[in-house]
């Protein structure tokens, strides 16, 4: 979607202006990887109009293919307004616009399974889910499993004021424990599906062959054992070593980070575990990679920040426990060598 960001803080009601960019989980996603050097197709369908231009021309200028992107010439591009305050608290606002739009009508029939073939990664979101039966039925449609298929990646991305009645925490659980690979925040564990904790989400999703908690500020928590060694306790607290003290769980924390605004975080992690999982790393660079992406997103103003090199990046990510724990990441880190990096 184009996004419109405001010029000042406050209620969208007394937002005198908006400043126009790009936002949306998977093209964000894409964005991020694509900057990060690999090679990412964005799938997708924008309307005819000068917004569905924009979209494709700024999310092309990362180096995304852009060319499976669909063009509708009956349904506009999807638009939304938000405030400047975190999505987690009472007053963040959003104004979505994309009901009936271009988006909303991808099926099985605008996107054809065989436009993946080649693909190493498909990551999805369960926004898509919930804009209308057809992006449902799309979304049941490439978390089947069948063989051949790319590893599927899925952020749960839980918004409840998407859907149009109580099935969303059953979809998304179920479209979960269709992926591979599953980024699900603790929080939004907690309030669609009731369950409190590492431990208990990893039981509820047996299915994936890893599964990543995100707790906030704390860090984030990878499970790849079986669902009944993670009933065991694994709880980030029972997880505080970086290679994991709990079977089959992997706690990285997250480095200290001066935010300039608190969005795009979630969808620049996945970003930087995704690149991490393509170049083969260990899981505690995954995360910590994914800790990184997050940073550069949370230290500029809008969704999508610019990542560190990959040989920054990695020197950062194979710091020992300690220096990792004293790194500090304000504006411009991405840009600055080591030695301007704060590590108290």
């Amino acid at each position: 979607m184009v996004t419109f960001m405001p010029s000042r803080s406050g209620r969208l009601a007394d937002v005198p202006s908006f400043a126009r960019t790009i936002g949306g989980a998977e093209s964000n996603v894409a964005c991020a990887l694509a900057a990060a050097g690999h090679r990412v197709k964005w799938v997708s369908r924008v309307g005819a109009d000068g917004f569905g231009d924009h979209l494709i021309e700024a999310i092309g200028a990362y180096g995304v293919d852009t060319s499976a992107v669909g063009r509708d010439p009956d349904r506009p591009t999807g638009i939304y307004f938000r405030t400047a305050t975190d999505r987690s608290t009472d007053a963040h606002e959003v104004a979505y616009y994309r009901a009936g739009s271009a988006a909303s009508a991808m099926s099985p029939m605008t996107l054809p399974y065989t436009e993946l073939t080649g693909a190493r990664v498909l990551h999805l979101s369960g926004i898509t889910a919930a804009l209308s039966a057809d992006c449902l039925a799309l979304m049941l449609e490439l978390t089947e499993r069948r063989e051949g298929r790319p590893l599927v990646s899925f952020d749960v991305n839980h918004r409840p004021g998407l859907w149009r009645d109580a099935s969303g925490p059953e979809v998304l659980l179920e479209l979960a424990r269709g992926a591979d690979l599953v980024f699900v925040g603790e929080d939004e564990a907690a309030d669609a599906w009731g369950l409190h904790g590492g431990a208990a989400i990893r039981a509820a999703l047996p299915e994936p062959g890893v599964v990543v908690v995100k707790h906030g500020a704390r860090g984030a928590t990878a499970y790849t054992g079986p669902a009944s060694e993670a009933a065991e306790g694994t709880a980030p607290e029972a997880a505080q070593d970086s290679a994991g003290s709990a079977p089959g769980a992997v706690f990285a924390p997250a480095p200290g980070v001066d935010v300039v605004a608190p969005v795009g975080a979630g969808d620049a992690f996945a970003a930087g575990f995704l690149s991490g999982t393509l170049r083969e790393l260990p899981l505690r660079d995954r995360l910590r990679h994914g800790h990184l992406m997050a940073a550069a997103a949370l230290t500029v103003p809008g969704d999508l920040g610019t990542p560190p090199s990959t040989a920054h990046a990695d020197r950062l990510a194979e710091l020992d426990d300690a220096a990792w724990g004293r790194l500090r990441l304000g504006p411009g880190w991405t840009s600055a060598v080591d030695e301007e990096v704060r590590t108290s």
